[in-house]
């Protein structure tokens, strides 16, 4: 097996990929300790059935530069085929602004092809390829150098049975018709608003107790400051402080180091230097938050009156068209999806795109009173009124 570590051999391998209708890819990479991921490996394989044309590609090699790999992401005529591409893409995004187009996802495409939730690559390979899955290497450091036989072989396992995977899949989908539904699912990877976070919007992924405006105030202060000192740092946000400690200092509001130095659930190296002071800053700034710029918990919901006979006549709709379809319910229709829809709810996911065609045009019609379901025998119907 072979492993690019100079910008030539990585241009020489890209120009000659540029010539297939796909290649696959993945990537290898540690975030335990940092807030981007750092990238150690990358593995392509071109068309085939055996290891000869898929390499290994070293990131941490001394002056190696992934531009020609980025000028195959841009090419689109070559498909770049990921499985469960989020964290693959987001190193990407980060490190070049780029998103490889067009793309493909197999883990997406399982899911519209009828093998369940976020089915896993192993599930996929054992299921499409009838190939075993060498699991051994699964928890590698992968920035260690030389890499094993055992861990390169790991390593390119994820690329190769791809090919296989890939291909099935959209067969499938070109008999199915059901192309559009991937694509659709693809537009929220391929956006830069996934893998950005702005540090004044930190503060909507904290859970918190209560929705009061004051307090969210504060909890978005402190959530921004962490987000900014942990981007520039590139540590992770635990590193800085954990969610419980937010909360905990939100509810507290310190006023100095001393009454700082009373959180009972704030890290040692939080309690001084720059992250106390940013601390008591965000504090500070979240007390004097003026009433008009406090932020507004979403209440959409709040009031909502879910006719329970409908939701649960909704369910029943659902599990029907999802087995119908061969497509997880929970893929189709969230839960939240479905009481919003008996609540009167009309702007939800269920209700758009190609989920519309498989079960929200009925859903619409049976809250209208348009259909009805019924048994026959094992197998539900819907019966025009």
């Amino acid at each position: 097996m072979k492993t690019i570590t100079t910008t030539a051999e990585l241009e020489a391998y890209c120009t000659e990929a540029a010539k297939h209708d796909y290649v696959t890819v993945d990537t290898e990479f540690l975030r335990e300790r940092t807030y981007y991921s750092k990238l150690c490996l990358i593995q392509l394989a071109m068309p085939g059935t055996d290891d000869s044309n898929a390499v290994l590609v070293d990131p941490l090699s001394e002056g190696l530069s992934l531009d020609p790999l980025y000028t195959l992401f841009r090419d689109t005529s070559v498909v770049k085929v990921f499985h469960a591409a989020r964290q693959d893409l987001e190193i990407f995004f980060v490190d070049a602004g780029v998103f490889p187009e067009p793309l493909f996802d197999t883990q997406v495409a399982a899911m519209v092809c009828g093998f369940g939730e976020q089915v896993g690559y192993e599930t996929l390979v054992r299921k499409i390829a009838h190939q075993p899955l060498d699991k051994t290497s699964r928890f590698t450091d992968w920035s260690r150098r030389p890499l094993s036989d055992a861990q390169a072989k790991y390593a390119l396992a994820d690329v190769t049975h791809l090919r296989q995977i890939y291909e099935f899949l959209a067969r499938k989908l070109e008999q199915t018709g059901r192309a559009r539904w991937v694509q659709e699912e693809l537009e929220i990877l391929t956006s830069p608003d996934t893998y950005v976070t702005p540090p004044r919007e930190a503060w909507r992924r904290v859970k918190t107790r209560t929705n009061s405006p004051k307090f969210l105030a504060l909890v978005r202060e402190l959530a921004a400051f962490r987000e900014e000192y942990a981007q520039t740092r590139n540590i992770p946000r635990s590193r800085v402080y954990k969610d419980d400690a937010m909360v905990e200092l939100a509810s507290n509001k310190p006023k100095n180091h001393e009454e700082l130095g009373r959180a009972r659930l704030l890290l040692r190296e939080a309690r001084k230097g720059e992250i106390a002071d940013g601390i008591l800053k965000a504090v500070a700034a979240g007390v004097n938050c003026p009433p008009g710029d406090m932020p507004q918990p979403d209440r959409s919901r709040d009031k909502l009156q879910v006719n329970p006979a409908l939701s649960d006549l909704l369910r029943v709709l659902l599990k029907a068209k999802s087995e119908s379809a061969g497509v997880a319910a929970k893929l189709i229709a969230p839960a939240a999806d479905l009481d919003g829809i008996a609540a009167g709810l009309r702007d939800v996911a269920a209700l758009k795109g190609w989920r519309r065609e498989v079960f929200g045009e009925d859903a619409l019609r049976l809250c209208n009173g348009e259909i009805a379901l019924t048994a026959v025998g094992s197998d539900l119907k819907v019966v025009e009124l």
